[in-house]
């Protein structure tokens, strides 16, 4: 044991049961994601099945919405050879109809994609 002074009384000494840093603050979510604890793992995991469900989600619509159309002009033969606006049909709805729907898509999924994110931080912030 030392000595606080060369005259004075013992310093003291702090003694701690090891058990007594299981008791600890929670880290903050921050810090489990930046540390990779199962904890944090498990956080950016469920931020990346959000992403893929969103992801998957406009697949399917956009490979619903635009793969049947050649399955429609292979169909419907009569379709194909209709003109609309003396261009045919065919270039019509790819031109009038596919793109405006592929930049909505695109709007709705970074949207959407925005609101996650946003939702993901507001929750690692407020634990």
């Amino acid at each position: 044991m030392t000595t606080g002074g060369r005259d004075g009384p013992p310093s003291r000494v702090r003694v701690e049961s090891p058990r007594s840093a299981v008791r600890r603050r929670p880290q903050p979510v921050a810090e489990e994601i930046d540390a990779q604890t199962e904890l944090g793992v498990l956080y950016l995991r469920s931020l990346v099945r959000a992403h893929l469900r969103l992801s998957g989600g406009i697949l399917v619509l956009l490979v619903t919405l635009v793969g049947t159309l050649p399955l429609a002009f292979a169909v419907v033969p009569a379709l194909f050879g209709r003109r609309f606006f003396g261009m045919p049909l065919a270039w019509g709805v790819l031109g009038l109809l596919v793109y405006p729907l592929l930049l909505w898509m695109g709007w709705a999924y970074v949207r959407r994609a925005e609101r996650l994110e946003r939702s993901f931080t507001d929750m690692v912030e407020k634990r």
